[in-house]
């Protein structure tokens, strides 16, 4: 058996726990943006041309099955996403009800990145204790949050509030937010004390 074809099936290699094709999958899966090949080959012991290989050949047979997602690479790495022909029913699916309040979730995942910002997803998720992507990309789809440049360390992407979220706050500016101190708990110095200078003089 090649090593292509090894590389597809369910055979472990390289004493992983699976093929390298399905532990490739599942970090895929979990991560939050895009991945680079030296990145994944470094975390899987793997060498990279292998790596580069296998996503070749996970990208060809998502595209010749029509899957309703594709592997899609940039210059920022691979990342699992819709197919851009899904896109309508993906917008209405993540945007059905918008017109009506913010759910807890989402005004929770919006304050952090209001009083945050920049933030990435996975900061957000910290503070809330909850995977928060869901309610990023409603927030992001309703046009209240946008995407502002990539965290150095991480390469995660910098969420930001928007113009419009400024408009529906009737607010000139991020620095005319309102001080949070009336709305928090006693305990709310614990929460303070872990902000940045900024992030606490808006308390």
């Amino acid at each position: 058996m090649s090593e292509n074809t090894a590389t597809v099936t369910g055979e472990s290699q390289d004493g992983l726990p699976g093929n390298l094709r399905a532990c490739l999958e599942a970090i895929l899966m979990a991560a939050d943006q895009p991945q680079l090949p030296d990145d994944l080959a470094r975390v899987l012991g793997v060498d990279e041309p292998k790596v580069e290989a296998t996503l070749e050949l996970m990208r060809e047979d998502y595209d010749s099955e029509r899957r309703g997602f594709e592997l899609r690479h940039t210059v920022r790495g691979w990342q699992y996403a819709s197919r851009a022909e899904f896109q309508s029913v993906v917008s209405a699916f993540v945007t059905d009800g918008q017109t009506a309040r913010l759910s807890q979730a989402a005004l929770e995942a919006l304050a952090i990145i209001a009083y945050r910002q920049p933030v990435t997803r996975a900061q957000v998720a910290a503070i809330r204790g909850v995977n928060s992507d869901g309610v990023i990309r409603s927030l992001a789809v309703r046009g209240l949050i946008r995407q502002d440049g990539v965290d150095p360390e991480s390469r995660a992407a910098l969420l930001v509030t928007s113009a419009l979220f400024l408009d529906y706050m009737g607010l000139d500016a991020l620095d005319q937010l309102p001080s949070l101190a009336p709305f928090l708990p006693g305990s709310a110095g614990d929460v303070a004390d872990g902000m940045s200078g900024a992030d606490a003089e808006a308390l």
